[in-house]
């Protein structure tokens, strides 16, 4: 069944990018999910894990009380009246256009983000498919852009990469390199171990020299998860393009948004959409910048 459904792809590829774009406008509604309740999940943990650690020198009261979710519960409900969310009223970005970016019951306006989240997943997907067609590469590194999207949304709206994503996705890359899926498994080793020293270098060489953190431990399994999956030639690269893009970024934020210099600012999304551009281009780029440099 499974060799007929790839041969039916194969040989119509309009129905291939078609099922990519509505498996991945679902999985968007599903990361709207992860983005707004993981962080909340791990605030839940963290609060408890250090009122048990610190059970002796805390109110037996709790001084604040924290709702437990999970991705599955409660169910999604409107903020402000409580509203149940139906099922026609949960399809990705069409329910939004019907209900007009409005609670159907009280009025009260819905995010644009969630469609625009929503779509373009569905758009990353297609790019994706279309780059490796149907092959095994193109679900995994499917599976891959559908986490870093989760991961670039969560650090900007809280500086926080979660483990509970960024981990599994790095074992993974290993794992699917024993056989060299996308690369040599020896490649995707010293990948793992770069990528990961890189940051960590340059983490304690600023803390030294200034006295404070220029980044997040998250940022460092970031650059190790891309260094398991593509390998460690291309990390020069992703890093320079995560660098030269947060730089613009954070240059234009304290010119135009009276951002202060000391303020932090996410570098997880830049390193996000650095390195997904590698997996998918970073030969030819390098290439090119290597012909540029002579």
């Amino acid at each position: 069944m499974l060799d007929s459904i790839i041969l039916n792809f194969e040989q119509t590829p309009v129905l291939y990018f078609a099922t990519i774009f509505i498996f991945s406008l679902m999985v968007g509604s599903f990361l709207n999910v992860v983005i707004l309740r993981l962080p909340k999940m791990m605030e839940y943990s963290w609060y408890h894990e250090c009122r048990e650690f610190l059970a002796d020198e805390v109110p037996k009261k709790p001084t604040r009380k924290l709702e437990r979710i999970t991705l599955s519960k409660p169910n999604s409900t409107c903020p402000k009246c409580g509203h149940a969310i139906k099922f026609y009223e949960n399809i990705p970005v069409i329910s939004w256009l019907f209900l007009k970016g409005k609670c159907s019951s009280c009025g009260t306006k819905i995010s644009a983000r969630y469609p625009v989240i929503e779509f373009i997943t569905a758009c990353l997907g297609v790019v994706v498919a279309s780059h490796y067609g149907v092959t095994w590469q193109a679900l995994f590194v499917l599976l891959l852009t559908f986490a870093l999207i989760a991961l670039t949304v969560i650090d900007l709206d809280h500086m926080l990469l979660p483990d509970q994503i960024t981990l599994p996705f790095l074992w993974l890359g290993l794992l699917l390199n024993i056989n060299g899926l996308i690369v040599p498994l020896e490649q995707a080793v010293i990948g793992a171990v770069a990528g990961y020293m890189s940051l960590f270098s340059v983490f304690w060489l600023f803390k030294i020299l200034t006295g404070k953190e220029g980044m997040g431990h998250g940022d460092f399994k970031l650059v190790a998860l891309f260094g398991a999956w593509m390998g460690w030639e291309l990390l020069p690269l992703l890093i320079l393009m995560a660098s030269f893009v947060g730089a613009i970024v954070g240059v234009s934020l304290m010119l135009f948004k009276n951002h202060q210099r000391d303020q932090a600012i996410p570098f997880g999304p830049y390193l996000a959409v650095a390195g997904w551009i590698c997996l998918l281009w970073g030969n030819g780029i390098w290439q090119w910048y290597l012909g540029l440099l002579g």
